[in-house]
């Protein structure tokens, strides 16, 4: 445990386009990779003098000055801590600052899917072997019993290799979670979310998936509302009315007012959609992942046996987690100091001890 007992080293302050990074000197030459906003993490690459590489530092600012903070970021440590395949990004190390700023080390990739879009549609192997490896590892991450409830092309991040792995698990929750409905950029948010449903599942995550691949077949976002309200009307437009069936589960009056307000639509064809789209069997996986029933759209396991993704798919090198994670604390409350001992709890364990 050498390399790691290294994080108790003294710390140094960086100055990073206005952000403090007050880092291990075993960290040092500070780029910023992305710039946070308020209260948001910032995210640099540095040289780990132990390891000799590159790798990402992600800094959560004061996390301790709210529960509802310090309990996300606990929960951000504990998934990254237990979740090891190979399409997430691995967590290399963590640590607390003497400022109480928590920092995250992961391994490094060279951009990420918002990026490679910025110029346009992608080919039609890239975009397939992009969502391959999207699939993959949402497969592996659901069967853990977790809900990404963010995936989108920032999240996603590229290495020159065109490896793939899926970040930020900051709004990550485990699937029998009571959920909230603002998750999720809003260009890639499954229709659930926005009808007020709090008991939704993992089929979240397959719905931005889906959009990201549009996008990636486009080169546009496939539903671009201009806020909530927005949002939900674009999808309608495109996939017609929110069926009956699933109407007569929503309890929420105002939402119901809503939809029954709202003049019927009929489902367009994709292809009007995604004239770039090919093969012929991308259209069909995304017909069969952009429905409004989550109990009808493809899982990952059936997106990835799809014959849209046939030439990646090998049932043989498409793992699944040995046993679901345990978000023992994930329902408990407690103040922004109960909290800060939990994560001195899964640093502790990070450097020395096997999660429990």
């Amino acid at each position: 445990m050498e390399d790691q007992s290294a994080s108790l080293a003294e710390f140094v302050k960086h100055e990073v386009c206005g952000i403090t990074f007050d880092i291990v000197n075993r960290y040092s030459n500070l780029e910023v990779l992305e710039m946070g906003g308020l209260g948001l993490g910032s995210v640099c690459s540095a040289t780990d003098s132990i390891a000799a590489s590159r790798v990402a530092i992600k800094k959560i600012p004061a996390p301790f000055q709210s529960p509802e903070s310090a309990k996300q970021t606990f929960r951000e440590i504990r998934l990254l801590r237990q979740l090891k395949h190979d399409n997430v990004v691995a967590l290399l190390d963590l640590f607390i600052s003497p400022l109480d700023d928590v920092y995250l080390v992961s391994e490094l990739l060279s951009t990420n899917l918002e990026k490679i879009m910025r110029k346009g549609p992608l080919d039609s192997q890239f975009s397939q072997y992009f969502f391959y490896q999207i699939m993959r590892g949402l497969k592996y991450i659901h069967s853990a019993g977790v809900i990404h409830r963010d995936l989108k092309p920032t999240n996603i991040l590229v290495n020159e290799n065109c490896d793939l792995k899926i970040c930020d698990f900051g709004l990550a929750r485990s699937v029998d979670f009571f959920m909230t409905g603002y998750v999720t950029t809003r260009f890639y948010r499954a229709p659930e979310t926005m009808l007020t449903w709090k008991h939704y599942d993992e089929q979240v995550d397959v719905w931005s998936a889906a959009c990201i691949l549009a996008e990636m077949i486009e080169g546009k976002p496939l539903f671009p509302g201009k806020d909530a309200f927005d949002q939900f009307m674009v999808i309608s437009s495109v996939l017609g009315s929110v069926p009956q069936d699933m109407v007569d589960t929503i309890t929420t009056k105002n939402t119901l007012n809503l939809l029954q307000s709202s003049p019927p639509k009929e489902r367009q064809d994709l292809k009007e959609y995604l004239r770039k789209a090919s093969p012929e069997g991308a259209i069909d996986i995304l017909d069969k992942m952009l429905v409004y029933n989550p109990r009808v759209r493809l899982d990952t396991s059936a997106a990835l046996s799809h014959p849209y993704l046939a030439s990646y798919h090998d049932p043989n090198d498409e793992p699944v987690a040995d046993r679901l994670l345990n978000p023992h604390l994930e329902n408990q409350d407690g103040s922004g100091d109960w909290w800060r001992v939990q994560i001195y709890s899964e640093i502790m364990d990070h450097l020395g001890a096997p999660v429990s």
